[in-house]
């Protein structure tokens, strides 16, 4: 059985990849996840472009396990040397557009569902939702999901690890900051010139750091990525505007970040465009991650953004591929990688479900 999902599952991949699907257009590449659904038999829903489906013996006096990943991509950047919607295979490597992100962990997680969905007495309930959005940490995501899918009380959200076991993923906040002074023409004396008074404000930012870190992901790492300021060679700007790319630990809220730099920020305004991709973390004692360690598979803290920034719940993030091929030029996942993937999802499942 597990040959035969095995085999299916690199086959779907490989229509995925060769279907675009970039984020909030993953209409077709939904209509290929109905068609395993339909192949095994599986009584499933499709909520927009998120196709999810339970368990055939979900019972409401169990806790669930939820099963999670995306068939949205980014577009292809122009370095690629291969065509990003033909599934290529050389080598023992798949190549395409969202083969690693996250295709490869998408069609492992469908294959280890299918094979566990007419299994009665399992401890907790299954649900699988293969969602769009992702990429774009859109709308109709996972994120709408939650409240039409049966209450989830854990889950792995399929990403590119090696297999190895996130146990932590940060957060993201973005800012945007203002530093204030005094516009005027550049021929006369200011002592407020907004491009000066930015020069305080981003060695602050430099220099700044959070008090509590975090034993799995570290410090809060904050970065100044944009400056913007003025439009015309002899006026002195009224003001200077920043981008700021805060990455939270496990050790705050989003909400507490934004205090801290509110308070304390010398910037004359400094405002949260969202506080809803928080950190997340599973417990070292929760069945989950014991059960990968028995298997021999280590644990880190993840600086990368997923779906799991959307969950209130405890949630590993777990899958084949490797995460420096996300977004790359050429993007591939070992076939391997696949087999591999399936194999521990499943050993693992069994391990808490069985």
């Amino acid at each position: 059985m597990i040959d035969k999902l095995t085999e299916h599952a690199i086959e779907l991949l490989k229509k995925l990849i060769e279907t675009q699907s970039f984020s909030s257009e993953e209409d077709k590449t939904a209509a290929h996840i109905e068609d395993w659904f339909k192949h095994y038999n599986i009584s499933y829903k499709r909520t927009k472009n998120n196709v999810w489906a339970t368990n055939k013996y979900f019972d409401e006096g169990k806790p669930t396990l939820l099963l999670n990943s995306h068939h949205d991509t980014v577009k292809p950047n122009s370095a690629y040397s291969k065509n990003p919607f033909k599934a290529i295979v050389e080598d023992g490597k798949l190549y395409g557009l969202g083969s690693n992100d996250a295709g490869g962990c998408l069609v492992s997680l469908i294959a280890t569902f299918t094979n566990f969905y007419n299994q009665k007495n399992l401890k907790y309930n299954l649900v699988i939702v293969a969602s769009a959005e992702e990429e774009n940490s859109g709308p109709n995501g996972l994120n709408s999901m939650l409240p039409i899918i049966p209450k989830v009380d854990v889950a792995i959200v399929g990403e590119p690890t090696l297999m190895n076991l996130a146990v932590a993923e940060k957060g993201l906040v973005v800012f945007d900051a203002v530093i204030e002074g005094t516009p005027s023409h550049a021929a006369h004396p200011n002592d407020n010139n907004a491009i000066y008074n930015s020069i305080e404000a981003l060695q602050w930012f430099k220099d700044f750091k959070f008090e509590k870190s975090s034993e799995a992901l570290g410090d809060v790492k904050l970065t100044v990525t944009q400056i913007n300021a003025g439009n015309q060679h002899n006026v002195v700007p009224g003001h200077v505007d920043l981008v700021i790319d805060v990455r939270v630990n496990d050790a705050y809220s989003n909400a507490e970040i934004a205090n801290i730099l509110q308070e304390k920020a010398p910037v004359s305004k400094i405002i949260p465009r969202s506080l809803r991709l928080n950190s997340s973390s599973i417990p070292m004692e929760h069945d989950l991650v014991k059960a990968g360690i028995a298997m021999g598979r280590t644990t880190y803290g993840s600086p990368t953004l997923s779906d799991q920034a959307v969950l209130s719940c405890p949630s590993l993030k777990l899958g084949p591929g490797n995460s420096t091929r996300s977004h790359s030029a050429d993007e591939f996942i070992l076939i391997n990688e696949i087999e591999e993937g399936i194999q521990i999802y499943v050993e693992l499942l069994n391990r808490v479900l069985v």
